[in-house]
């Protein structure tokens, strides 16, 4: 296959799939958009009209059907169906990337990755808020020492939509694996184990409160690692006002830094990266800030310089890894201990008590 870019099937073309994997996936060299599976009409015209030469298929089985021609299966269809179809991918031998949350438990994250090494193939999961914008800069902030030693992570995924959207997200139903606890509580955990490591105890407050919804829209996690660090983690739908998105005290400053990573809202507008640059980066005003003894609204500390957000750099490691050639961007035992993190805050959020893991 050297010299050949490796052919991907993905699967599901909806938000995920249209949005996110799509576009990365086209945007990587040794990456090419083989197949997309949708039985959506709209959505196959879409994926049409957007990659001219793509071949559409249906279901997943007569993607299968076909496996042969395909050297890696990307599945960004609803949380639900994430194992069945991983488990297929598997054990036809076809490497994988899966959107996360990888599984609704960590035991099913853990049976996925114990069959990936059987099959001797790859089993990656999409975290792609690795590599936003300020998630970066606060990683080199610590790595760096600007903050000293970390006391306390704060980090917010708040949004204001007082109106339900509908759909399995915001079903009730626990086999959809829904909610925002293991939407975007995927994203915050992740990131909180990526920065401070393994978690000893977990405490959550979960709570429905839009008319009609069915499963939370506004969740707190209060973690405690091993290593002393509290993280304190917001995921909401019915934020009326936005916080910012991380505070981060330490024993020397402390940052803070406002606003989402730019790169999604340019992949909703049909930005591309490599043809639309600079990508991931952000005006100078949106800047976090690190200092001392004064808030950063009346001006306290200096701006520090955004790092660009970088999405493909994702898709342009699995490639790698496929080809035996660097390491998995983000493994499924990786993906487990988050869940093992989720898990603990569902049961914390339900029986109203601190979980130690």
């Amino acid at each position: 296959m050297t010299g050949t870019p490796l052919r991907v099937g993905l699967i599901g073309y909806g938000l995920a799939g249209s949005v996110f994997h799509a576009p990365l996936i086209a945007a990587t060299d040794d990456l090419v958009l083989d197949t997309v599976v949708t039985a959506n009409p709209e959505r196959e015209e879409q994926a049409r009209a957007e990659f001219p030469d793509v071949r559409v298929a249906a279901t997943p089985e007569e993607l299968f059907e076909r496996a042969d021609e395909l050297d890696l299966i990307v599945i960004a269809s609803p949380n639900k169906t994430h194992v069945p179809l991983a488990t297929t991918a598997l054990k036809a031998g076809l490497p994988v990337v899966v959107d996360k949350p990888i599984a609704g438990t960590a035991a099913e994250a853990r049976e996925l990755a114990a069959l990936a090494d059987e099959r001797g193939v790859l089993l990656s999961v999409f975290q792609n808020r690795r590599w936003d914008n300020d998630f970066l800069t606060l990683k080199k902030l610590i790595e760096d020492g600007g903050l000293g030693d970390v006391w306390r992570f704060e980090s917010r995924f708040e949004r204001w939509r007082p109106q339900l959207k509908g759909g399995w997200r915001e079903s009730g139903d626990p086999a959809e694996i829904g909610g925002l606890l293991y939407d975007l509580g995927s994203h915050v955990v992740d990131q909180a184990l990526v920065l401070f490591g393994p978690v000893t105890e977990v405490y959550a407050e979960a709570v429905v409160r839009r008319d009609g919804a069915e499963t939370d829209d506004d969740t707190f996690i209060a973690l405690t690692h091993a290593s002393g660090v509290r993280s304190h983690l917001y995921v909401s739908a019915t934020t009326a006002q936005l916080g910012p998105r991380f505070r981060v005290l330490g024993s020397r400053a402390g940052f803070v830094k406002y606003g989402l990573d730019p790169q999604e809202a340019a992949l909703r507008d049909g930005a591309r990266p490599g043809t639309d640059t600079p990508w991931g980066t952000e005006e100078s005003e949106l800047w976090g800030r690190l200092g001392a003894g004064e808030s950063p609204v009346t001006g306290g500390g200096t701006a520090v310089e955004t790092l660009p957000g970088d999405y493909p750099a994702y898709y342009a490691a699995v490639a790698a890894a496929v080809r035996g050639t660097g390491p998995n961007p983000v493994t499924a035992l990786e993906a487990a201990e988050a869940l093992d993190v989720l898990e603990a805050a569902r049961r914390s959020a339900l029986d109203k008590v601190t979980v130690t893991l």
